[in-house]
């Protein structure tokens, strides 16, 4: 007798979802065949999340309008629970990890392994832990500490953790953000094996390449409305003209070009540092950043590329008053002064500005509105004999969001509540309050839409044109090369490189990330 299966694994039909004042979804309708990898792509803030959420069971059943259709059969989920009984099992962008518990608490956390008697069963815990491990490609102990795995690793365990829940439908929510590219690979590999074992992905993600790498349909979703969903095979054949095809449906328009064009007219020179040197700062004698020597001038985007742990981020921490690390020395020098940056406040003070990879974590109060973000760096400016002006304060944050183009109703919404492109811009209109005289960003785009990546883009260029000096630290090549006049590499902590990027390739660059030793010429 044939299999009677149906076809279409889910479907969604005429998904409406209101919060208070916005319509967040509209009749939006999403079909999934089953066995295949099915991306989402949308701008920030345009509902892929949120649709997700109404399938998972986080916005239960009766607080949207539509239908949702698993295996044939009618799907009311009240909780996240009733979903996962069903086999649907979502990974969010914010893993949920308890980092002081192991891997495998972690894995059977809510889901115990119990004895007859309710007691837990270390022995199995560990055991079906470790297999599971091994099928996520993990070699690490089923005792180990979260907290001791890198971000990589905790998303493999995140994906462990679902199969463990006997996964028929898993849904990946920017899985890939913030991994490097070896460790991205690795998880999209671990996708292809799922498929071939019968597991359906529907994976949100805003990197395309890997979108055109992998997915066999994709649906486009705009400001709440499902627009389109097609079959990757027939979109254009090669992966770039796949991503041409996916931004004009997110965007409504063809983005000819993904990096706005820029005169280069390089000052004097700003920011210059010599010999800077950096220790971890929990492992003595072990060497983070060694003898960096780097420069920026006026009206000059300069990048910093390398491969993760390469000491990028070490590096821009230690200079903002040294925030990472310990027994650093070297020197600063801003407009050829000597600057003291022990401290944040010091390293404000001699006009430097850093905004953090994280912008979740160091960057943005989250519960806070977005009127208190934009002026906590600069509070210094709207007091006086210790009270804040509230008035001056709505003034100030009023005006960026107009020319930052937050889109938000007014400054008093909960920044939480913010698309990633939009959060981004509150963090940049904060450290840009202090009026610094170079600004640091650290992975400006990560986790933001190609839209909001070109407005980011596109304020980077007002910043030089109007004589500041920018420091960018990426780990998309292309962005760099984009975007910037000259490009630094690290590679083991060290400065390989300096390239100017009208003679830069991504393979010239790459070449210098990878060698141990420095180069005494620009390449």
């Amino acid at each position: 007798m044939a299999d009677s299966a149906p076809t279409d694994i889910l479907e969604m039909r005429g998904i409406t979802k209101t919060f208070p004042g916005v319509k967040a979804l509209q009749d939006v309708n999403l079909t999934v065949r089953r066995g295949e990898i099915h991306a989402i792509c949308g701008e920030n803030g345009a509902g892929k999340s949120t649709l997700m959420k109404v399938l998972s069971g986080v916005y239960p059943f009766g607080t949207y309008d539509g239908d949702i259709v698993l295996d044939g059969e009618n799907a009311q989920f009240g909780n996240i629970n009733d979903s996962e009984a069903r086999g649907v099992v979502i990974i969010h962008q914010e893993l949920a990890l308890v980092p002081y518990l192991s891997i495998a608490e972690n894995i059977f956390l809510g889901n115990e392994r119990r004895r007859l008697g309710g007691a837990i069963d270390w022995n199995r815990t560990n055991a079906e832990a470790a297999v599971l491990l091994e099928r996520v490609g993990l070699k690490e102990s089923p005792t180990t500490l979260v907290s001791a795995l890198g971000v990589g690793k905790q998303q493999l365990l995140e994906i462990a953790k679902a199969i463990s829940k006997d996964v028929r439908l898993l849904i990946l929510d920017e899985p890939t953000a913030a991994l490097n590219d070896n460790d991205s690979e690795h998880l999209l590999d671990l996708l292809r094996q799922f498929k071939s074992q019968g597991i359906t992905s529907i994976m949100i993600s805003h990197k395309l390449a890997e979108i055109a790498e992998i997915a066999d349909r994709t649906t486009i979703i705009r400001d709440g409305q499902s627009i389109e969903t097609f079959d990757m095979a027939e979109a254009g054949g090669s992966s770039e003209a796949i991503q041409n095809r996916i931004i004009r449906g997110m965007v409504g328009r063809d983005l000819d070009n993904r990096y706005p064009d820029r005169e280069s007219h390089p000052g004097e020179e700003v920011l210059r540092v010599e010999d800077w040197t950096v220790y971890h700062p929990t492992q003595p004698g072990r060497v983070i950043v060694e003898g960096a020597n780097l420069n920026v001038r006026a009206g000059e985007v300069v990048g910093i590329a390398g491969l993760m742990g390469a000491g990028r981020t070490e590096l821009a921490m230690s200079l903002f008053g040294r925030s990472y690390g310990r027994d650093i020395s070297g020197t600063a020098y801003v407009h050829g002064e000597e600057v003291d940056v022990h401290s944040v406040p010091e390293a404000i003070k001699a006009g430097i500005a850093y905004v953090s990879e994280d912008r979740k974590q160091y960057g943005l109060n989250l519960i806070e509105d977005i009127r208190r973000n934009i002026s906590a760096a600069g509070l210094g400016k709207l007091s006086k004999h210790g009270f804040v002006n509230e008035n001056e304060e709505l003034k100030v944050a009023g005006e960026y969001r107009e020319s930052m183009n937050i889109r938000t109703p007014n400054v008093l919404v909960e920044v939480g509540k913010l698309s990633g492109g939009n959060q981004q811009k509150v963090v940049l209109s904060k450290w840009l309050y202090t009026a610094p005289e170079v600004l640091i960003l650290d992975e400006p785009t990560r986790g933001i839409d190609v839209g909001a990546k070109y407005e980011i883009y596109t304020i980077i260029n007002k910043l030089v044109a109007s004589g500041k000096a920018v420091l960018v630290i990426s780990s998309e090549l292309p962005e760099l090369l984009g975007i910037c006049d000259r490009i630094y590499t690290l590679a083991f902590g060290r400065i390989t490189g300096e390239v100017d990027v009208a003679s830069a390739t991504q393979e010239g660059l790459m070449a210098l990330m990878t060698q141990e030793t420095a180069q005494e010429t620009k390449a």
